[in-house]
């Protein structure tokens, strides 16, 4: 069997390489929380995250800047009062690859408080 998501690290992506095929990304949605989606012809996933407010919002936000910075894999976010907007996808390939499940996988683990 092999390692959860969130137990596996970024590999670097400098381009060169196909992005994951529908299909392939559809398997792999399977694997982190269910309220992330496919997006833009299964070139992106995204996700909504809500707060009770502003603190709650920046504290999740700091987080995932953090996890992002260890794995050198940066979403894209829109920040509001009480929600983030997370979407992911490698640039370098102009679509999804493995290290945005696993980053995905990583911000599921973020607590919600």
């Amino acid at each position: 069997m092999s390692e959860p998501l969130a137990g596996r690290r970024c590999k670097p992506c400098e381009g060169g390489i196909p992005p994951l095929t529908a299909a392939e990304a559809a398997q792999l949605l399977t694997q982190v929380a269910s309220d992330w989606a496919l997006i833009d012809g299964a070139r992106a996933i995204a996700r909504e995250f809500r707060f009770r407010d502003f603190y709650r919002t920046m504290s999740f936000v700091n987080a995932l800047a953090h996890i992002a910075n260890i794995e050198d894999h940066h979403p894209d976010l829109e920040v509001g009062y009480n929600y983030c907007r997370v979407r992911f996808t490698t640039h370098a390939i102009k679509g999804l690859s493995e290290n945005d499940f696993v980053c995905a996988a990583k911000v599921d683990l973020i607590p919600l408080a």
